[in-house]
């Protein structure tokens, strides 16, 4: 929520501005302020170092008994994955991000689009099935094919929350209510990430998921996504009532206007989705090419074992 170094308070802005609710508000959005402002007291702070070390044992587990696990797979998850949720939510930005609509937005982008596709390519669920005990990964696998995993990872409903959840939350009271609580904050950060993973998992993930579609379907998925940013992007920049109701003007922000702001808000939405939904059409494209060469390379060696055999029976006649 709102908070303010108290050297800020004291020095930069004179006497401390109040937002409603009585909390200072920060001093001018910069990106020096991003790096100085940082919090490592939330619960998030502890999941996301519970997450690493989890996903860093593992690991180690697997290379002790000779294993080998893809590098690539715990940088994914550790940097752009869990690194890039601590990003906008432990750094300065989360300072800003009931001040400035923007700076949510860019949260909403990495929490619910960038974050989950990395922590789906880092596998974590394969990981867990390959070192856990007998026990735990029987359990583990009934909840993976369990019949509510079953309808999340569907991909129709996947896509339908991911879709109807932003305009769900902007459109009606909800958002303002979630500036305004803190628990109801943390709630929707924790949503988010979410939401993005049950979208993203079954079309990008690696991990073993119950009615995976094939990969031509998993693409045209991914292509009707691409106009959904756009249409909720230009949607805030042209509303004419601004999101939150009058929280923003109350915070009496010289440095920043919530009108200008909320256009702003509404392009990074725009280019963001865009450029996120394209990348992700391309990397699912890769997947399929490189799933159709493994299965071409499948068939040779099905064919030539077949050669084999009947050469071994033709010799032996």
């Amino acid at each position: 929520m709102l908070h303010v170094d108290p050297i800020f308070a004291a020095t930069s802005v004179g006497p401390a501005t109040l937002a409603a609710g009585g909390e200072a508000v920060p001093p001018p959005f910069t990106v020096a302020r991003v790096l100085t402002e940082t919090r490592l007291d939330s619960w998030l702070t502890l999941g996301l170092v519970l997450a690493a070390g989890l996903y860093l044992y593992g690991v180690y587990r697997l290379r002790l008994r000779g294993d080998r696990w893809p590098v690539v797979r715990t940088v994914s998850f550790l940097f752009p994955g869990l690194g890039g949720i601590a990003a906008v939510t432990v750094s300065g930005l989360g300072a800003y991000d009931t001040a400035l609509l923007s700076v949510h937005m860019i949260q909403h982008m990495v929490l619910s689009m960038i974050a989950p596709i990395f922590l789906a390519l880092g596998a974590p669920v394969t990981l867990a099935l390959r070192t856990l005990p007998v026990r735990p990964r029987k359990r583990l696998l009934a909840i993976v094919h369990s019949r509510v995993a079953r309808v999340y990872s569907f991909p129709l409903v996947a896509f339908a929350i991911f879709v109807v959840n932003p305009f769900a939350l902007y459109f009606t009271g909800l958002y303002e209510i979630t500036l305004r609580h803190e628990w109801a904050h943390e709630l929707v950060h924790a949503h988010f990430i979410m939401t993005g993973c049950v979208f993203f998992w079954p079309l990008l993930g690696l991990d073993p998921l119950p009615g995976r579609w094939p990969y031509p379907a998993r693409a045209l998925l991914m292509l009707l996504s691409v106009p959904f940013h756009t249409v909720l992007g230009l949607t805030i920049m042209q509303s004419t009532t601004l999101l939150g109701g009058d929280w923003y003007p109350s915070l009496h922000l010289s440095w920043s206007d919530p009108w200008n702001d909320q256009v702003v808000a509404g392009g990074v939405l725009w280019a963001g989705g865009e450029f996120v939904s394209v990348t992700m059409l391309a990397v699912l494209v890769v997947q399929w090419i490189k799933q159709s060469e493994r299965e071409a390379r499948r068939l040779d060696r099905e064919l030539d074992r077949q050669e084999a055999r009947e050469r071994a029976a033709q010799t032996s006649a």
